[in-house]
């Protein structure tokens, strides 16, 4: 079958009166904000003030996006968060880009302080306002929908506990019908507490509705059972109520899974590199400007630590080793030597990990070690581009070897670049790994990083490092 050029895609963004009318007030409150404090503090709004402006709303309009801000359903205080994410990064983004094309905004720091702090506060009271509004007329036009799940198991509680929890969306679940007997369902499948009511047999399904007066469906089918979407979605077809779907992939190990359309066919992404596109230059301007920074700050120690090595005992300053980086492309990760060289217990290849009292481990390895001291001259990695600041602790290749045949999804650690530090660091997984539970752990922590990677959680992870790089797990 051919699809036509001018043939309506078959996944579609959803486009609401309320999403435009948002994003109107939202560049109101933007433009009068900023030319009210324009004309108080300048006098007068100038050409060059169109323009910032203009270039402002560009990004404002990007980010948003980005970030969701109209296309989301969480509460109000969560999506203020995001606004409030997305609103700072739109002004870092303007200064870098004044910054980067040497253009200077002669504006009194004062105007620039008040328009980031006034323009946050009239969206926040503008989304608020909304909201209120939109629940009242939403009430006087039509009463709180019914709605039900059809499947069962751990998506179909969440699922029951953010709709029910969310007074915004106007839905109440009446329960829900498994797609199979229950009492062959393992415990762990059930719904947890406070369960939704069971409303009877999939055999049922009309009658049920009929009889709860449901308008709104969503089924969840799991990857095992996804044969029986098509016989309930055209039963439901009769029923005039609104469907959709959530196919239960949950199952699988998801690395910054996501929803996408390509050429108008939706497309389930269940693993990804989080850095892509925007993402990907925003990291890479993260890590130059902070490592350009931070390298510039510990020269006098990197150089007092390298005198230390030589006068402590023979051998190279610095220690290479081939790890694993992004994509799994080998590169030659920087230590300081903190180890003797060619000491009897010493490996060529580095299998042994470095444990508590381990010989091989010179008076100032030990204190460099300790304070993860060793671990700067990875700074020169990060300026290379073959490390961030941030993501998860490269390993040695003969681990990652042993590691990937007992931990699942051990490599989806490699989807973003390793860094000299991580979410796994500051939560004490560091140093040796007594057993296979504790890098178990670790990889968890990684995934976990790639899963949410942002530049704030970034930002809190170097914060939490200066806290934590001390910890007992260093030796």
């Amino acid at each position: 079958m051919q699809i036509k050029s001018n043939s309506k895609s078959l996944l579609q963004r959803r486009g609401r009166i309320s999403t435009s009318i948002q994003t109107f007030l939202d560049g109101v409150a933007i433009a009068t904000v900023a030319w009210i404090l324009v004309r108080y503090y300048a006098g007068e709004f100038t050409n060059e003030s169109v323009i910032i402006l203009l270039v402002l709303m560009g990004i404002v309009s990007i980010m948003y996006d980005h970030f969701a801000i109209y296309r989301t359903s969480s509460g109000y205080l969560e999506k203020m968060v995001k606004l409030l994410k997305a609103w700072t990064v739109s002004f870092i983004i303007l200064f870098l880009i004044g910054f980067f094309g040497h253009y200077s905004i002669n504006y009194p720091q004062a105007l620039i302080v008040y328009l980031f702090l006034t323009g946050f506060v009239v969206q926040a009271l503008l989304h608020y306002v909304f909201r209120f509004f939109t629940m009242i007329l939403r009430d006087h036009v039509h009463q709180n929908e019914k709605a039900m799940i059809i499947g069962q198991g751990r998506l179909a509680d969440y699922l029951y506990h953010k709709v029910s929890n969310n007074p915004w969306l106007g839905q109440t679940i009446e329960g829900y019908i498994p797609l199979e007997d229950e009492s062959l369902l393992s415990s762990e499948q059930f719904l947890e507490t406070p369960k939704a009511k069971n409303l009877g047999n999939i055999k049922d399904l009309s009658s049920i509705i009929t009889s709860s007066g449901i308008n709104v469906v969503y089924i969840i089918t799991p990857l095992q059972q996804s044969k029986v979407l098509e016989n309930i979605y055209f039963e439901l077809l009769d029923e005039h109520v609104s469907i959709h779907w959530v196919p239960d992939i949950f199952s699988l190990r998801l690395i910054n899974h996501s929803v996408r359309e390509i050429a108008g066919i939706p497309v389930l992404t269940l693993s990804e590199t989080p850095l892509t596109g925007f993402s990907k230059l925003t990291k890479s301007i993260e890590d130059f400007i902070l490592a350009t920074l931070i390298l510039i700050l510990i020269s006098p120690v990197l150089i007092i630590i390298a005198v230390a090595v030589v006068l402590d005992s023979k051998g190279p300053v610095f220690f290479r080793q081939h790890r694993a980086g992004w994509n799994g492309k080998n590169f030659s990760i920087w230590k300081f030597r903190s180890m003797l060289v060619n000491h009897p217990k010493s490996h060529n290849d580095g299998l042994i990990q470095a444990s508590k009292g381990d010989p091989r481990i010179t008076k100032v390895g030990k204190f460099i070690r300790k304070t993860s001291l060793d671990e700067l001259p990875q700074i020169f990695n990060v300026l290379l581009g073959d490390m961030s600041l941030v993501g998860p602790r490269p390993h040695a290749l003969q681990h990652d070897a042993e590691y990937a045949s007992r931990i699942n999804a051990y490599y989806a650690r490699h989807n973003i670049k390793p860094g000299i530090t991580g979410l796994a660091q500051v939560r004490g997984y560091r140093g040796e790994t007594a057993n296979i539970d504790d890098m178990a752990k670790r990889v968890e922590s990684d995934i976990e990083y790639i899963n949410n990677w942002s530049l704030w959680l970034d930002l809190s992870i170097l914060v939490r490092t200066t806290l934590a790089f001390t910890g007992k797990n260093a030796y």
